[in-house]
């Protein structure tokens, strides 16, 4: 099978609709709004939306299947009949997959982590010795017979089993890799299913080729695409890479006969590629355009970098580097952006723009596209010396800082001065930080927002929050309190607001996980803290109380990680600077008489190089940065830390190299497996392993809670056990939260007892 050859596409788009959407139908049908009906027409006009906006922005290849009601990967669960058998019984397909998602009252959900090193998280497929592979190819075919019904030139895309099986976890002992060779045929039969309803091409999603996950990455694409493309009866394979290079994968790939490769030429190498031979013989698909970054694209240089590729290929079509997803819909909402800042960036439609003007440059000369040319020059030229980007005094500072050094006084020593003055019972009982935003919150902050109430107003409306959550808390009984957020939309957003450097936008939401969507600010230039950020509303919650009330902040890693950053200067540079901004607020709370600072690091492994080779550099600058921000406080100022959604046994020797006092860590989910990995490494500070999981809204009984501090204490002496669930209460209602936390104080009255 030969494709015909296309010019310009994108490896995938976002979902959840320019103005949420699917987030909201999704939620109106979990609470009983909507019905099922409701939600798949609701699902349809946006995918038939989406097509047809790409068709018009002059694409002629265009994924589909991209989109979910929460996953990709489990989707592909779903498609290959590896969903987990605790949700067999559920007869109705589309709660059956929503409980593998987010579980029940009776049912656990698959376990989350991050896709790669991105901001994303996936849902982990279970793999047993009992798994019984069978294709259900539904939804793949109903979506390819969707956009032709429209006449749209659709290719369907499906997450490789390469990737599939290494991503997946093994279930008693299974290593799921090993089942490649029951996928194969699957694949082969959902290739010629494709075929027969009219697909002329298929793309098959390999990232996992670009890691180290596998000791032979190159033997197995050998092994799966040898096998695949050998077949007749089937549409054009494009295998699509992203995050990275290649590296060997990529001359197995060509030495296949698949028709065409996707590369990623903003992470990836174009050298790497143009030194590959057999590649001649097949269309080659270049991701020149950063899908996962908002700045735009350097057409001059990308051109370049095309000109030097079309004699490595039989014909080369312009692409992102990987699905727009991880970017927001488009511009044209942000209505506060100043025209030179927004001429800097590029969100998914202008990426869809910059990918066909490419294209036009390559198929009809670089004067059929000049004044684009000349107007991405101009911009480009203004970001470089606009005085915002570079700022003396800054970098001045941050110099000082780092000079004054990151370390704190023995671990030991400093959990004696801080028992002394916190006189906290054995395995404290608290909470991570956030609490519900009520409809009262989120009515208040829109209110702000339209002018319907001044900032006087809306700020004692927030005060009333945060007594009301003291109040609950004191109810419960937890030992070690916090405010709860209630002013914060956003862990990261809300810190941006408040730091130069940083532009908040009004409607560039993603997706994180599920509904669960978030607005990345945007990095742009040096980053100075304007005022103390936090330091008013901890004071006012600790007057309250007489327990301890944690000072809340998120760290410099994560900040990095989950905004959309500068890429004009090293990572390190940028988290040095936002370090010393969060060091600065560090020693306000301290002075403010705050004992207890937690310095929130979620994202600590999600920009983990996917080599091991890189892995190490980025692992000493993270620390490095985390130490900086928390090291200008006096021993007795107890540090803690959180960190969540990851598999953590790639940074479990960072964790250590943290030095937080506490650490909280999600572990309900992987059943308190963390634990081992840190006494591995021999771990000696305080630890406070999540106990239950808040993204499933079951409320965990006390025995539950109970058995897990058990299987704590079997890994940490109580002397450093705290009790905690696994991450903020935010997204969870008001009632949920209530239960399950009295749940968890009464655990943790048992455990003392039996102590």
């Amino acid at each position: 099978m030969t494709g015909t050859p296309f010019t310009a596409t994108t490896l995938g788009s976002a979902r959840i609709g320019p103005n949420r959407q699917l987030k909201r139908a999704v939620e109106s049908y979990w609470a009983g709004r909507t019905d099922q009906t409701q939600l798949r027409a609701l699902a349809a006009d946006l995918r038939r939306a989406a097509l047809r906006s790409l068709r018009a922005a002059g694409l002629d290849s265009i994924p589909v299947n991209t989109f979910s009601f929460y996953d990709q990967m489990l989707d592909t669960a779903a498609l290959l009949g590896a969903l987990p058998p605790r949700v067999a019984d559920i007869d109705d397909e589309l709660d059956r997959y929503f409980a593998a998602a987010r579980g029940t009252g009776k049912v656990a959900p698959l376990e989350m982590t991050k896709w790669f090193d991105t901001n994303y998280h996936y849902l982990v497929p279970e793999i047993s010795a009992s798994t019984t592979f069978a294709l259900h190819p539904g939804k793949i075919l109903d979506e390819l017979a969707e956009a032709v019904s429209l006449d749209i030139p659709a290719r369907p895309v499906v997450i490789g089993p390469i990737t599939f099986l290494l991503l997946s976890k093994g279930i008693d002992g299974t290593t799921p890799v090993e089942r490649l060779h029951e996928l194969i045929p699957l694949y082969r039969t959902l290739l010629s299913t494709l075929r027969e309803a009219g697909a002329e091409w298929v793309q098959i999603d390999e990232p996992a080729l670009v890691t180290d996950l596998h000791a032979d990455p190159a033997g197995l694409a050998t092994q799966v695409y040898g096998d695949l493309a050998a077949g007749t009866d089937r549409p054009a394979i494009l295998v699509a890479s992203y995050f990275g290079d290649l590296g060997d994968a990529l001359p197995a790939l060509a030495a296949t006969d698949i028709e065409a490769l996707a590369v990623d030429l903003v992470r990836g190498s174009a050298d790497a590629v143009a030194a590959v031979p057999t590649l001649r013989s097949k269309l080659l698909v270049a991701g020149v355009v950063d899908g996962r970054n908002i700045w735009r694209n350097d057409l001059s240089a990308s051109l370049a970098t095309l000109a030097t590729l079309l004699g490595s290929a039989a014909s080369v079509a312009v692409s992102t580097s990987c699905s727009t997803l991880h970017v927001p819909h488009g511009l044209g909402s942000e209505s506060r952006l100043d025209d030179t800042l927004r001429s800097w960036l590029a969100f998914g439609e202008e990426k869809v723009a910059e990918v066909v003007t490419l294209a036009t440059a390559l198929r009809d000369g670089r004067d059929a596209v000049g004044d684009a040319l000349d107007d991405c020059a101009r911009s480009l030229a203004a970001r470089r010396s606009d005085p915002r980007v570079h700022d003396d005094a800054v970098r001045r500072h941050v110099a000082a800082a780092v000079a004054e050094g990151i370390t704190r006084g023995p671990a030991a020593q400093r959990r004696a001065t801080q028992d002394d003055r916190l006189g906290l019972p054995v395995v404290p009982a608290t909470t991570i930080g956030s609490y519900p935003q009520t409809s009262a919150i989120r009515r208040a902050r829109a209110a702000l927002r339209a002018d319907e109430i001044g900032v006087d107003e809306y700020e004692r409306q927030m005060r009333d929050e945060v007594a009301s959550v003291i109040a609950l808390q004191e109810d419960l009984g937890l030992d070690v309190l916090v405010h709860g957020e209630p002013e914060r939309n956003d862990m990261v957003q809300y810190f941006a607001e408040q730091l130069d450097g940083f532009f908040a936008t009004e409607n560039g939401w993603v997706q994180s996980y599920g509904t669960r969507c978030v607005r990345p600010p945007i990095l742009y230039g040096d980053v100075r803290r304007r005022y103390p950020m936090t330091v008013t509303w901890i004071d006012y919650a600790q007057s309250l109380t007489d327990r301890p009330v944690k000072g809340m902040l998120t760290g410099p890693v994560t900040i990095l990680a989950w905004s959309f950053v500068r890429d004009d200067q090293p990572l390190s540079d940028s988290a040095n600077q936002i370090a010393v901004a969060i060091r600065d607020e560090t020693v306000d709370l301290e002075d403010a008489g705050v004992g207890i600072i937690q310095v929130d690091e979620p994202a600590l492994r999600e920009l983990l190089p996917l080599r091991s080779e890189d892995q190490a550099a980025y692992l000493r600058w993270a620390v490095d940065a985390f130490r900086l921000s928390t090291s200008g406080v006096a021993d007795a100022t107890q540090i803690h830390t959180h960190l969540c959604y990851s598999e953590f046994g790639a940074v479990i020797g960072a964790i250590s190299d943290l030095d937080a006092d506490v650490t909280s860590i999600e572990a309900a989910r992987s059943h308190m497996e963390v634990l081992d990995d840190l006494n591995a490494i021999g771990y000696a500070n305080s630890v406070g392993p999540g106990v239950y999981d808040i993204h499933s809204p079951r409320v965990p009984e006390v025995g539950e809670i109970v058995a897990s501090l058990r299987a704590a204490l079997d890994a940490v002496p109580a002397q450093r056990l705290w009790i905690n669930p696994d991450c903020g209460l935010k997204t969870r209602s008001a009632e949920e939260v209530e239960a399950s936390l009295r749940n968890l104080v009464t655990a943790a009255h048992i455990v003392r007892a039996e102590l």
